[in-house]
């Protein structure tokens, strides 16, 4: 990838704003040592800072001190950019902070824009795109298998995985231009080959896209608890987040919104709304709950019907499981600390109360998250042009066994080429990279 030159010299603030132990501004660009020795002054002196080591000293404006702090210069190429880059690290807290900024912009230094470090470091070959926006997955990672995820892609999982396609891609492109060259000696043997490889490559890139997990792994599972007013789904909903979330009473229809809370599963961040009871003869402020729960079924990962066992089932109970039959739930037959009054073989016996069959339970909603994680791509850009790329080279296999002329079915293998390029920002437009770095804070 050819290397950009930017005459602009950025800074930033690289860790979150506010109340801290430490603040990290970071610069980056031609001036940045420059602008590190204006604004901090070692505790030693020193004739030449030495590139990675870290000083201790202050960091100063017009003379006057501003904080006690530690900084260290990064030369090119051998930096988080491929340029010059100075970090200095102050007291954390908005105004010590907010005044080197001052500082060093007073100094020529720009305000840098959101994920604009990480874009030098892309446009200088440092990373291609799709570990560029592995750092903001992993800086953004709700659970351990999302941080996994991006760290196997920011180590080149998905780089390696698309270059081996596009290399396979060459291949063919190879073979078909062969076959254009010499078509008495090698077209028929291409021919035979083409349509199978073109195939077997499609086939390997959608089995590398998994869009559930990858929104399970971005968003959460989202987990909604269902059930008539008083078996105990507030009860439950307590119990699995650990912590009295939701009110509980005898008082049918005591929960009238939807209650949320979080936990986490086996590294999987797993969102669990509790919702109003059920009923038909529920009155108008209640109602509106009944609606909010039906739209939170409708909408969530998995469905958590919730019976009370201690009663035989009625005809609401029946209504609700057949109303979850064609998605996905699990059935919890709770109060199993009482006497059954019901047996139901898909039901998972389970005591809000006691605790019974709580990690059982919560193994099953873990389950229900399948791998995320563990499919290759796990970002939906990079999902759609693997899709798209994977139907180019169906169109491909479609063409040869159609008999149509080699040099149609090349325009095919070719955009499939490009789609994959495009995963890797082998040729990206500005647009394309606007859309992806606005989304980065500033100071990544």
């Amino acid at each position: 990838m050819e290397e950009h030159a930017f005459d602009t010299t950025i800074a930033a603030l690289a860790t979150p704003p506010g109340v801290g132990g430490i603040a990290v501004i970071r610069i980056s660009g031609p001036d940045a040592e420059r602008l590190l020795r204006a604004c901090f002054v070692p505790a030693r002196p020193v004739n030449a800072f030495e590139s990675h080591r870290m000083m201790y000293g202050h960091a100063v404006q017009d003379g006057q001190i501003i904080d006690e702090c530690m900084a260290v210069l990064m030369r090119a190429p051998r930096s988080y950019t491929r340029e010059d880059v100075a970090e200095i690290h102050t007291h954390g807290g908005t105004y010590v902070s907010t005044r080197v900024l001052a500082a060093l912009y007073a100094q020529g230094a720009t305000p840098a824009s959101p994920g604009e470090f990480t874009r030098r470091a892309f446009l200088n070959g440092r990373l291609d795109l799709s570990r560029a926006e592995a750092v903001m997955q992993l800086v953004s990672a709700s659970g351990g298998r999302a941080a996994d995820a991006a760290l196997r892609q920011l180590s080149g999982g998905v780089s390696e995985f698309v270059y081996a396609a596009r290399s396979e891609l060459v291949s063919l492109l190879a073979s078909v231009e062969a076959a254009l060259d010499y078509p008495e000696e090698v077209e028929e043997e291409v021919t035979a080959d083409l349509a199978p490889r073109a195939r077997a490559l499609a086939k390997t890139l959608t089995e590398a896209c998994n869009e559930r997990a990858a929104a399970i792994l971005e968003g959460g599972l989202e987990v909604v608890l269902c059930g008539k007013p008083n078996v105990g789904k507030s009860s439950l909903l307590n119990r699995l987040l650990n912590q009295q979330r939701a009110i509980v009473t005898d008082i049918p229809g005591t929960t009238r919104d939807v209650i949320r809370g979080d936990l986490m599963i086996d590294g999987v961040r797993v969102h669990l709304s509790d919702t109003a009871g059920l009923r038909d003869e529920a009155e108008p402020v209640e109602r509106i709950g009944v609606e909010r729960a039906h739209d939170a079924i409708r909408h969530a990962d998995l469905a958590v019907v919730v019976l009370d066992g201690s009663r035989p089932l009625e005809n609401a109970d029946h209504q609700l499981l057949s109303m979850v039959a064609e998605r996905e739930h699990l059935v919890v037959r709770n109060k199993c600390d009482l006497d059954a009054a019901f047996t139901l073989d898909s039901a998972m016996p389970v005591s809000a109360r006691t605790g019974e069959g709580i990690p059982a339970l919560l193994a099953c909603i873990g389950a229900a998250a399948g791998q995320p994680g563990e499919s290759l791509f796990t970002q939906m850009r990079h999902m759609r042009l693997a899709r798209e790329a994977a139907e180019s080279l169906l169109q491909c296999a479609h063409r040869v066994e159609a008999g149509d002329p080699l040099d149609l079915c090349a325009v095919y293998l070719n955009d499939a080429f490009r789609l994959l390029g495009d995963i890797t920002g082998e040729q990206t437009n500005d647009d394309v990279l606007d859309s992806i770095f606005e989304n980065f804070c500033v100071g990544k």
